[in-house]
């Protein structure tokens, strides 16, 4: 009777070995796909911008919009004149604040508003505004940012995107979002260096409209913790003429 009884006994645990192996089987993930490389997605972000060519075709740029923030009702006058190779100049009508003006003129850096004053811009938050005020900044990134790696696929606003960390050659890393799709530039983390100190800063980028052959953010949001604010631009012009002078510091007042 026990050698009758034991293949039946012995029957169970085949199933189960011989189950266990087709679950284990189904359970496996398809593999991820590889993630592109930095050249493949700054190549899609150019071309989603519009060409290297389009982009190259322009010498000035003068944007207006409005300035809102979070925290205060109403909105104020906002206007960013940038002229190549790199010059930005930016003033903001901040309600309940006043005027605040930014500038580099290729060189230098200054800002003036009500509060502190007029003061000159150095350190790594004049090298973050080199950066930006590069007017061909977005075929250069890799010139600007000399170690780029893509770190991963995150969601932003229910959209995929390629994850690069961008270090620069001074200042702690960026973090920039390209939309795997669109290939434009969703998002920009930072740590941003003030005359208070450090700052993590969030800005996305919004509503994307072609100007003169190039795609260009109307909307551009920053977060700072608590505090909140937002550009909206409903003008754009492009190949201007702008005084170099208004980029300049202004004499103390």
């Amino acid at each position: 009777m026990r050698n009758i009884l034991r293949p039946k006994a012995l029957l169970p645990i085949c199933v189960i070995v011989l189950l266990a192996g087709f679950t284990a089987a189904g359970a496996q993930t398809a593999p991820q796909a590889a993630l592109p490389s930095v050249d493949q997605v700054l190549d899609k972000y150019v071309k989603a911008m519009g060409g290297q060519a389009a982009i190259e075709k322009l010498t000035s740029r003068v944007s207006k919009g409005t300035f809102e923030m979070d925290q205060v009702a109403g909105a104020g006058a906002e206007e960013i004149d940038a002229k190549a190779p790199n010059k930005q100049y930016m003033v903001t009508d901040a309600p309940n604040f006043g005027q605040v003006r930014r500038g580099f003129n290729g060189a230098a850096g200054w800002e003036d508003n009500p509060q502190m004053g007029l003061r000159d811009i150095t350190g790594p938050e004049l090298a973050t505004m080199k950066r930006d005020a590069d007017f061909y900044g977005a075929v250069k990134l890799k010139e600007h940012y000399p170690k780029m790696t893509v770190k991963g696929k995150e969601s932003v606003k229910g959209h995929d995107a390629y994850v690069i960390e961008a270090t620069p050659p001074d200042g702690a890393a960026d973090t920039m979002y390209f939309d795997a799709d669109s290939g434009l530039l969703v998002r920009l983390q930072r740590e941003a260096e003030g005359p208070n100190g450090k700052v993590t800063v969030d800005i996305t980028f919004d509503d994307y409209r072609e100007v003169d052959g190039i795609k260009l953010p109307y909307v551009t949001r920053f977060s700072m913790g608590e505090f909140a604010f937002t550009i909206k631009l409903n003008e754009v012009k492009h190949n201007v003429p702008i005084d170099d002078a208004k980029f300049d510091k202004p004499a103390s007042h």
